[in-house]
């Protein structure tokens, strides 16, 4: 249910676009993010960094194409987001030795560190990977094709790549809840071998 909350504003794009036109669209979309960031504040009290990202892009380029009826702008708002994704990523992880995908996920799933660092590098590669695949399909096709695009292929791509990471990391993948009943097992364990210990003496 998060993943089509998220791509709400780009569902209404898409509407938006085949009732009307590409300005249209626009325009709901950065409506729509805007109430997506209301409903967020409204239910979690909590804003996540990302969607006030998410959030000023979508104005600035959205604002753009509107001011100057120009749909160029909108259309390179996608790859521009992939990319400032994939620097925050890159530069928090060598910088600030931060790697904000474990930060993101470590509460679900218990991976070795060289596992979190190829999973941070692989969702940098992934973004850059997306931005680059926006631009071909905006310049190398029709509107209404790169339209369909940013929601059904992004989609797609998308759910292929957390898919593939699902089957690479199997062998890795040990819920927190996991975790938690192996320790509680083996604390059972020891408490009962004590108590035996005691009972022989």
């Amino acid at each position: 249910m998060k993943f089509f909350f998220d791509l709400f504003p780009v569902i209404l794009f898409f509407v938006a676009f085949k009732a009307y036109d590409i300005y249209i669209a626009t325009g709901v979309a950065m409506l729509a993010t805007v109430m997506q960031i209301g409903w967020v504040r409204y239910r979690h009290h909590r804003i996540d960094n990302m969607l006030w990202i998410n959030l000023i892009v979508i104005m600035l380029f959205g604002g753009a194409t509107l001011a100057f009826q120009d749909e160029t702008f909108i259309k390179w708002k996608p790859s521009v987001l992939y990319w400032l994704f994939a620097s925050i990523l890159l530069v928090s992880n060598q910088f600030f030795s931060k790697n904000l995908i474990q930060a993101l996920l470590e509460k679900q799933l218990v991976l070795p560190s060289q596992v979190w660092q190829k999973l941070n590098l692989s969702w940098i590669v992934f973004f850059v990977f997306m931005g680059c695949v926006n631009l071909y399909v905006a310049y190398g096709f029709s509107v209404d094709t790169w339209v369909t695009f940013k929601l059904f292929g992004v989609m797609g791509l998308m759910l292929l790549f957390v898919v593939l990471q699902v089957v690479l990391l199997n062998k890795y993948l040990r819920s927190v809840d996991f975790v938690k009943a192996d320790l509680h097992t083996t604390q059972k364990g020891i408490a009962e071998a004590g108590e035996n210990r005691e009972q022989d003496k």
